[in-house]
């Protein structure tokens, strides 16, 4: 390979604007999840590295400048250009999910950055259901989605955080001492108490039931992440069912479609209150479309009647 590097020659670590790398099946290099995606999964429209106009943009972030000329002129390919970051990220030049704030002060990250970065560690080397896409390019399109309701930070970062606790050995204590009461509460709100050491089929039902009851009594902050927890999810879910028809269902805990069915539509009707924003809208949709023909239990009310029988004994 063309050395890229030569003696005495100093590099700035700096924000640039790099070229989207594409291969013949047009599967793409992304840097906010470190990872080759494939065309159907575009993620840069809201990314926070994104640079211009969609979509004839760029990626920019923090990296070492002066060797662009030398590394173009060998025609990188998204592999390569992976290659290339790990090994940075190796030698602690640069952070898994890199910096990217234009006016970056060192010992100043803003909230949202320290949220993404934490997410990146904690959900590194896990996957989504079913498919070779990092796990944390789900919490990374959440947070895009509810970067769109909103501008409070605190928000947004709990988007980005919203899984951890649930899925990670990340406390919501950790989350306290490094954001916050707030942004505490929130993951805290999304997060299933997974019963661990029973089967989480046994679990499933019970553990939707209290999530649609925290997320009933939370503010609408909490809602908001969860309609897009629930797009990001329905949206992935859209393009397997698609592709493969109803039997997606046996990649989940819960196999049952009307179970299924049951649960994200009596997600819909909570979320009601957030019924101007377009996703929502989109939100419906989808479920439609998936459950289209499929018998449903009848739907959790709100407020919960006392005649509602939960799936056991155990409440919130």
């Amino acid at each position: 390979m063309q050395q890229l590097v030569y003696k005495n020659q100093e590099l700035k670590y700096r924000s640039i604007e790099h070229e989207i790398l594409r291969d013949r099946s047009d599967s793409y290099y992304c840097r906010a999840v470190h990872a080759i995606l494939p065309k159907e999964v575009e993620l840069c429209r809201f990314c926070p590295l994104l640079s211009g106009f969609y979509p004839n943009h760029k990626c920019r972030y923090y990296d070492l400048a002066g060797t662009e000329k030398a590394w173009k002129k060998l025609s990188p390919t998204p592999r390569m250009e992976k290659e290339r970051v790990d090994a940075l990220i190796a030698a602690g030049v640069t952070k898994l999910f890199p910096d990217y704030l234009a006016e970056y002060v060192p010992a100043k990250r803003s909230l949202v950055e320290e949220a993404i970065a934490l997410a990146a560690e904690a959900h590194y080397g896990t996957w989504r259901k079913g498919n070779a896409i990092p796990y944390i390019a789900h919490p990374m399109e959440t947070m895009f989605i509810v970067a769109g309701f909103t501008k409070d930070e605190e928000v947004i970062a709990a988007a980005a955080l919203h899984d951890v606790v649930e899925d990670t050995p990340v406390t919501l204590d950790d989350i306290r001492k490094q954001f916050g009461d707030r942004v505490a509460e929130l993951v805290g709100i999304e997060s299933e108490n997974k019963r661990e050491g029973i089967p989480k089929a046994e679990t499933w039902k019970i553990r939707k039931e209290e999530n649609l009851i925290r997320e009933y009594e939370a503010p609408l902050e909490a809602k908001m992440i969860m309609l897009a927890d629930k797009v990001s999810n329905m949206r992935a879910t859209l393009s397997d069912f698609r592709r493969e028809g109803p039997q997606i269902w046996d990649k989940f805990n819960m196999k049952d479609e009307s179970q299924q069915a049951w649960y994200y539509k009596s997600v819909a009707k909570l979320l009601q209150p957030l019924s101007d924003f377009a996703v929502y809208d989109e939100y419906l949709a989808m479920v439609e479309e998936v459950f289209e023909g499929v018998v449903t239990p009848p739907l959790l009310e709100f407020p919960i009647p006392d005649s509602y029988e939960f799936a056991s004994d155990l409440k919130v």
